[in-house]
């Protein structure tokens, strides 16, 4: 089987479940560096409606792509 399909569709299943149950992801950064001290905080932030409606439209596309190129046929000479 071919990886385009197959990646089409887990952006397409990973967009869909961002969509209907959301989701966060963390980043960490430095808000205090003193000699040995360091002082550390981490921003959620949150995945956006958009950005899953975004990711299951690149999976749709890529579905698309990959199975209308399975259905070529050759020219025979």
């Amino acid at each position: 089987m071919r990886l385009t399909p197959i990646a089409g569709l887990l952006l397409l299943i990973v967009g869909l479940v961002f969509l209907l149950r959301g989701g966060t992801f963390g980043t960490r950064r430095d808000v205090l560096d003193v000699g040995r001290l360091r002082v550390t905080a981490t921003e959620q932030h949150s995945i956006t409606p958009w950005m899953a409606g975004g990711a299951m439209l690149a999976g749709a596309v890529l579905l698309f792509v990959g199975f209308r190129g399975n259905t070529t046929t050759r020219a025979r000479f």
